[in-house]
């Protein structure tokens, strides 16, 4: 008996994996995929170890490692098999050393090192360096399978065969699949000879066939914004987007903004039907559309993910918004949803499901969610400060110990609505423009071109898109410029007096404007009204007072990180925002913007199944604050009027541009910007 264990335990040999660092003895003949999938090591596998899908490739390591106890050598393996060269000839050669996990088997001790390309949960790199990676690891996989075919003296159904080739090849016990699906699984299984690809949903959802053998998993990130609709196709194996496209919101139609379009729900009985008709049909185009450019059919389309605003997430799933109108703001649902596509109008695969996020809030959304979940503030210990600016600005702060939230009533000025000259970015907006102290000439750049107003060649550069109008960009940088110029005061008046000097400044009845450009051919005038001014003064007030409660709610003086979101935030200069006073003094080395982090967020939630558990957890301990009720918010927001502020000091700012702003200062009093001051430099 000894004798026989000792020959046993010869021909046993001990596999060590790199990264993970397991390692555990395994008979001789075991395959490198089989000794990994028994330690829960990470190596990738769809096709079932037949070697036709290559996702696990490994590389054996030469050489002794003496920390191990290991000498590990290429032919510690079985050779190279006819197998592996039927998949190099088909699908092209392995790198060099590299080996198929479920060809190779161990003949020796081993050193296997997975390739982060092998592994089933790939990191998605992230490209800003203080946002954190994402692993890779959908609700939905694939597994090729090969269905016994049926027979006269077997009365078990098609689909039942094919649970039993999922239980007998896979593992996966008591798979279910609905009607929709059902209907076609008849002609894929005939289709493809027996042998398809089932994506199953949380390892028990049958939710698409596929006839013969695929590889390819593809999931839809979505982010519904009251004024435009983004869709993202992702690879569900890679994390890679395949293709991008939006479109603007129809229910534009039935309201610019967020409460004219529950007021039209409130006046015409059938309006919200309408307004989810609308979304749900722009949805199926925009997946037509990246489904059109990555080459694939809307029917490969396995999972998708939404985010939204409460009006938005409501309207889309069906559900009456008509309570989000006014005040105690209730949502019909709040936390993460999933239902099949088909319920919510989308035609995709057959069993495709939908995953809405959580809304935090009435007025604090899933697109809110998207964005936490995206920046990771529940991660840090920094405070931070989260801040998604439209309409309503929707603003988060603090750090792993707590977070707040509110929803702050900035209105459409910032995205170039109630502006004299303005419009929404697009090409021919002024988006970036400088003023000189001592010409008090303006110079600018419009979306489109790269030259600047000042630059030869400008004329030509902007002959297809004209000189527009001014976006929201635009005039918080116009605004901002004008003060450091000295024609606007701290507390928002453009300075009359400076008519002297240029003949910019012109009187408009009893008020004055800056005018940027005079019309010509290549567009109409364009000037800063002290209309205009107002009208950003009393959005960037609103915004800032939501944040200095939020601050004041959490005890923090100061803050460590500010992140600006959303389209405008991936637009707006850092610098003129905090200038503008539009957010709290902080080093701008930690300002930033984290442009669509809602839709990252999405994204986020579809390729990691993970993350809905996380974020729907933080979501249910985000302290909500409505400013409404704040005492504190009505001050705050006097205070906010100034720019940048009639008191708050600035710090950072101040040190960045080797200047010290005015505080509450009046037009004729002494001061930085004030009319006081420049009389006495002129004598």
């Amino acid at each position: 008996m000894p004798a026989i264990g000792v020959a046993a335990l010869a021909k046993d040999h001990l596999v060590f994996f790199s990264p993970s660092g397991k390692r555990e003895r395994f008979p001789e003949g075991t395959t490198v995929l089989e000794a990994a999938r028994r330690l829960g090591v990470d190596l990738d596998s769809v096709c079932g170890g037949r070697g036709i899908c290559g996702r696990c490739q490994i590389v054996p390591t030469e050489g002794a490692n003496p920390k191990l106890g290991i000498k590990s050598a290429a032919d510690h393996v079985s050779p190279w098999n006819a197998v592996e060269a039927r998949y190099a000839d088909k699908r092209g050669a392995l790198e060099a050393g590299r080996r198929l996990g479920c060809q190779a088997k161990v003949c020796g001790d081993l050193v296997i090192d997975v390739p982060a390309d092998s592994q089933v949960h790939r990191q998605v790199v992230r490209k800003r360096a203080e946002a954190y990676p994402v692993k890779v690891d959908p609700l939905v996989h694939l597994h090729y399978v090969e269905v016994r075919e049926p027979d006269m003296h077997d009365p078990s159904s098609d689909f039942r065969r094919l649970q039993e080739a999922l239980a007998a090849q896979w593992g996966l016990a008591d798979i279910h699949a609905d009607t929709a699906v059902l209907k076609g699984l008849q002609k894929a299984l005939r289709a493809g000879d027996w042998k398809v690809t089932a994506a199953i949903r949380k390892g028990r959802d049958l939710v698409a066939l596929f006839p013969g053998f695929r590889d390819t998993l593809r999931g839809l990130a979505v982010d519904i914004g009251s004024t435009t609709i983004a869709a993202h196709l992702c690879d569900l194996v890679t994390g890679d987007v395949l293709a991008s496209s939006g479109l603007m919101n129809p229910q534009i139609r039935f309201g610019e903004d967020l409460m004219s379009r529950v007021s039209y729900v409130m006046m015409n009985p059938g309006g919200d039907a309408e307004m989810t008709a609308a979304v749900r049909g722009a949805l199926q185009e925009l997946a037509a559309a990246v489904a059109a450019e990555a080459g694939i059919g809307t029917d490969e389309i396995l999972e998708v993910t939404v985010v939204g605003n409460p009006i938005m997430h409501h309207l889309f799933l069906g559900l009456d918004p008509t309570e989000l109108g006014g005040a105690p703001f209730a949502l019909t649902v709040d936390g993460g949803l999933e239902v099949p596509a088909r319920e919510v109008g989308l035609s995709l695969a057959p069993g495709a499901f939908v995953y809405t996020l959580p809304c935090i809030a009435g007025h604090v959304g899933a697109d809110t969610a998207g964005v936490v979940l995206s920046e990771g503030p529940h991660l840090k210990d920094e405070v931070t400060l989260l801040v998604d600016v439209g309409t309503n600005a929707e603003i988060v702060l603090g750090n792993r110990h707590r977070l707040l939230a509110c929803s702050s009533p900035t209105g459409p000025a910032f995205e170039g609505a109630q502006i004299a000259s303005g419009q929404r970015a697009a090409p021919g907006a002024i988006e970036r423009l400088r003023i000189d102290p001592e010409t008090l000439e303006p110079r600018f750049r419009v979306i489109g071109s790269d030259l600047w107003s000042d630059d030869a060649g400008f004329p030509e550069a902007t002959a297809k898109t004209g000189v527009t109008g001014i976006c929201g960009s635009g005039i918080i940088e116009a605004v901002a410029e004008m003060l450091l110029a000295g024609l606007v005061t701290p507390d928002g008046i453009v300075d009359g007096t400076l008519a002297a000097r240029t003949p910019r400044i012109v009187a408009e009845g009893r008020t004055f404007a800056y005018v940027i450009r005079e019309a010509d051919a290549s567009g109409p005038r364009i000037a800063v009204t002290q209309g205009d001014i107002r009208a950003i003064q009393l959005a960037k007030a609103a915004l800032y007072a939501g944040i200095r409660l939020l601050m004041d709610h959490y005890g923090a003086p100061s803050l460590d990180r500010i992140t600006l979101a959303g389209a405008f935030g991936s637009h707006i200069d850092v610098k003129y925002a905090m200038i503008l006073g539009l957010i709290p003094d902080c080093d701008l080395a930690a300002v930033g913007s984290a442009g669509n982090a809602a839709g990252t967020g999405a994204r986020i939630a579809l390729l990691n199944k993970a993350s809905r558990a996380e974020i729907e957890e933080v979501v249910r301990r985000i302290e909500k604050i409505e400013t409404a009720l704040e005492p504190a918010f009505q001050a705050h927001f006097v205070g906010a009027m100034a720019i940048p502020h009639k008191s708050d000091p600035f710090p950072h700012l101040e040190a960045a541009l080797g200047r010290v702003f005015a505080r509450g200062t009046a037009p004729g009093e002494p001061g930085e910007g004030g009319r006081g001051e420049r009389r006495r430099r002129r004598g």
